[in-house]
C-alpha cells in the first residue's frame, strides 16, 4: 500500500504560484486521510455486525429446532440401569404345529415411585396398600421417606390397577411400559413351554428370558430381532396335548398315582405330538423352584424328561429285539424259563411259574423275567451294551428341552454279567420315559432309530440310522401285539383300532438303599396301529394303586394299561385315525382284571 503525503510537492509549488496558504493543502489531505479511515472502519463494523446476525441466526435455529423435536418425542423416563446396550422386550410367538398361539406377550406397564417428586407420601403408602393387598402400608412409608430416589413397587400391572393409582394424582408415583410373556391356555403344556421371567430391567423397558422348556432352550431365537416376527412353530397338537392331559389327570386320580407321564410320538419322524407330566403348574404364575426335599415333589418336574426309572418289562422288548436281531433266535424259538433262576448268590423269580420253557413270543406275552434273562445272556454284555448306547439309553435324549439335555441315564459302573441279566427285564439301569418313547418308535417303525423333536420339522431317519432290519421290527410289532390280545395288556385291546405293546412295572427304588414293598412305577408303552404303527404313546404312573374287591393292585396292567386305552380311544380320533370296525358305545370299566402287569 502507498500512502499519500500530507504535502505533495505539486500541490504546495501550485499553491505558492497562486499565492495561497501551503498549510491548507497539509489541512485538506489530513482530512482526506481521516474520512477515508472512517470509511474503512465503519465497513468493518457492518461486516462483524452482518456475521455475529449471521451466527446467532444459526444459533436460534438448532435450539428451536431441537425443542420442537423434543416437544414432539415421547417423553420417557431415565433408565434405571447403566448399560449401554438397549433391552430388548419383544419376544416371538410360539404356535403349536397347527399355528394355535401357545406363547405370546402383552402390553401391560409396571409402577415405580420418585419419592423426592412426592406430595403425600404417607397418604401414598396407605393408598398402594388398598389397590395391592400384598404390599405393607409401614413398609411403604418408611421407603418413601428414608431419603432414597428411586423404588420398585410392583414390577407388573394390570389395567385396572394402573387406573386406580392414577386416580391417586400423585406426581411421584410413575408408570413404565411393559410387555409380559403370556401363555393363553393355563397350564396346558407347562412343562413343554416351561416359561420365562424379567431379566434385565429399565423404568421403561425389561428383557424377557426363558427360564424352563423350550421357552429356555430357545431363548436367542424367541428374542433376536431378526426372528421376532416369525413364531416358533412345536410339533405339539394342541387337540391331542388336551386329550392327552385330561385323560392322564383322570387316570391319575383314579389310579391314585403320585404322579403321570404321557408322551404321544410320531413312530416314522420323532416329532412328539403331545407330553404331559402331571402335577402341572401355569407358566404365567411359575412357582418357585424348590429349596428342600424331593425334587420329584415339585409341580416344577418333568417327569417326562427329568424322572428316571427303572422300566421294568417294558424293556424286555429290546432284550428281545437284539437277540433276534443277533442271530440268536426267532419269534418261536423255547426259551429256558424254568425257575427260579440262580445267578452266583441272586436268585431270578417270575410272577408266576410260567412251566420249564415258553416261545419267545410267550415270554414277551406272560412277561417273563427268566426267559428275558436267558435272552440277555445269549447276546452277551458287549453286545447289549453296544446296541442300548445306539437306541440312545445310555445319552441324554436329544429333544429341545433344556431339562431333557442335563438328565443322564443311570446304568451300572460295573456292567457285569448280573447287571446283563437285570437290565434284560428292565432293572438296574434308569432312563426317562421319553428315552423309552424313542426306542419304541425304532421298533416300530421298521428299525429306524428316530431323533425326538418337539419343534415341527420335515426330517426323517434314513438307512444311517438303522439299528436293527425291518423283519427283526416286523416280528416285534407281531408280538408285541399279541401282549395286548392274550398277554398282560388285555385292557388296551381297543375294538377298531389294533395296539400294540409292552407293560412293566418296577418297584420304586428307596433313597438309602433297597427297593419299596408298596410303592412301585408302573408303564405300558405302546404303539397302533399294530400292523402300520403311526403313533407310540408312553403312559407312566408313579406310585399307582386300584382297589378291585378292596384289594390294593399296583401292577401295570391293571393300572397304566387302563389309562393308555382311554388315551387311545380320545386321541384316534384327533388325529384323524377311523376305526376298523365299528366301536362300542358303552364305555368299559376303567380297570380289568389283567395278567402280572
Amino acid at each position: 500500500m502507498i500512502r499519500r503525503p500530507l504535502r505533495p510537492l505539486a500541490r504546495i509549488l501550485s499553491a505558492r504560484a497562486e499565492g495561497t496558504d501551503p498549510d491548507l493543502v497539509e489541512a485538506e489531505e489530513r482530512a482526506a486521510r481521516l474520512a477515508a479511515r472512517h470509511r474503512a472502519e465503519r465497513q468493518k463494523a457492518e461486516t462483524r455486525l452482518l456475521l455475529l446476525g449471521v451466527v446467532f441466526i444459526l444459533c436460534f435455529t438448532t435450539v428451536a429446532g431441537r425443542m420442537a423435536l423434543l416437544s414432539a418425542a415421547v417423553p420417557v423416563e431415565p433408565r434405571a440401569e447403566g448399560t449401554s446396550e438397549p433391552i430388548r422386550a419383544q419376544r416371538a410367538n410360539i404356535v403349536d404345529h397347527n399355528g394355535a398361539i401357545l406363547a405370546t406377550n402383552l402390553v401391560t406397564a409396571s409402577l415405580y415411585a420418585q419419592p423426592a417428586q412426592m406430595i403425600d407420601p404417607a397418604a401414598a403408602a396407605e393408598a398402594l396398600a388398598v389397590i395391592f393387598p400384598d404390599l405393607d402400608a409401614e413398609t411403604l412409608r418408611t421407603r418413601f421417606t428414608d431419603g432414597r430416589k428411586f423404588l420398585w413397587i410392583k414390577r407388573t400391572i394390570s389395567p385396572e390397577q394402573r387406573q386406580a393409582v392414577h386416580d391417586l394424582g400423585e406426581p411421584g408415583l410413575l408408570f413404565g411400559p411393559r410387555e409380559v410373556r403370556f401363555y393363553p391356555n393355563g397350564a396346558l403344556a407347562s412343562h413343554v413351554l416351561g416359561g420365562a421371567s424379567f431379566g434385565r430391567e429399565g423404568v421403561d423397558a425389561a428383557e424377557i428370558v426363558g427360564t424352563a422348556g423350550v421357552e429356555r432352550m430357545f431363548d436367542q431365537r424367541l428374542r433376536d430381532p431378526a426372528e421376532v416376527g416369525e413364531a416358533l412353530r412345536l410339533s405339539i397338537d394342541i387337540d391331542a396335548q388336551v386329550a392327552l392331559e385330561e385323560v392322564l389327570a383322570t387316570g391319575m386320580a383314579e389310579m391314585h398315582a403320585k404322579g403321570a407321564v404321557g408322551i404321544l410320538m410320531e413312530a416314522d419322524t420323532g416329532q412328539i405330538r403331545a407330553l404331559a407330566s402331571l402335577p402341572d403348574f401355569d407358566p404365567n404364575q411359575r412357582p418357585p423352584l424348590p429349596t428342600s426335599g424331593d425334587p420329584a415333589d415339585s409341580p416344577l418336574f418333568n417327569r417326562a424328561a427329568q424322572g428316571r426309572y427303572e422300566l421294568g418289562s417294558s424293556f424286555k422288548p429290546l432284550t428281545a429285539a437284539l437277540a433276534i436281531e443277533e442271530g440268536k433266535v426267532g419269534p418261536k424259538t423255547l426259551v429256558d424259563t424254568k425257575g427260579p433262576m440262580h445267578w452266583g448268590r441272586f436268585t431270578i423269580h417270575d410272577f408266576h411259574n410260567y412251566g420249564p420253557r415258553l416261545t419267545v413270543e410267550d415270554v414277551l406275552v406272560k412277561s417273563s423275567n427268566i426267559g428275558a434273562a436267558r435272552l440277555a445272556i445269549a447276546s452277551g454284555t458287549a453286545a447289549q451294551k453296544r446296541f442300548l448306547g445306539e437306541v440312545g439309553m445310555l445319552a441324554p435324549v436329544p429333544v429341545e428341552l433344556s431339562e431333557a439335555a442335563r438328565t443322564t441315564p443311570m446304568v451300572p459302573s460295573n456292567w457285569s454279567d448280573l447287571s446283563t441279566i437285570t437290565i434284560g427285564f428292565g432293572h438296574g439301569i434308569a432312563v426317562t420315559p421319553l428315552h423309552l418313547a424313542t426306542a419304541y418308535a425304532m421298533l416300530a417303525n421298521g428299525g429306524l432309530r428316530v431323533h425326538p423333536s418337539i419343534v415341527a420339522s420335515d426330517v426323517r431317519p434314513t438307512e444311517a440310522d438303522r439299528i436293527i432290519s425291518a423283519r427283526t421290527s416286523q416280528e416285534i410289532r407281531e408280538m408285541l401285539r399279541q401282549v395286548v390280545v392274550r398277554g398282560t395288556a388285555k385292557g388296551a385291546d381297543i375294538p377298531g383300532y389294533a395296539v400294540a405293546g409292552k407293560t412293566g412295572t418296577a418297584d420304586k427304588p428307596l433313597r438309602h438303599g433297597g427297593y419299596a414293598r408298596d410303592k412301585v412305577i408302573a408303564t405300558f408303552a405302546s404303539f397302533f396301529p399294530a400292523d402300520k404303527p403311526r403313533y407310540v404313546l408312553v403312559i407312566t404312573l408313579d406310585e399307582p394303586v386300584t382297589y378291585i374287591n378292596k384289594t390294593a393292585f399296583r401292577t401295570a396292567g391293571l393300572t397304566a394299561v387302563p389309562v393308555a386305552a382311554k388315551a387311545i380311544k380320545r386321541l384316534a380320533p384327533v388325529l384323524g385315525m377311523r376305526p376298523d370296525a365299528p366301536v362300542e358305545t358303552e364305555e368299559p370299566p376303567l380297570y380289568t382284571v389283567a395278567g402280572n402287569e
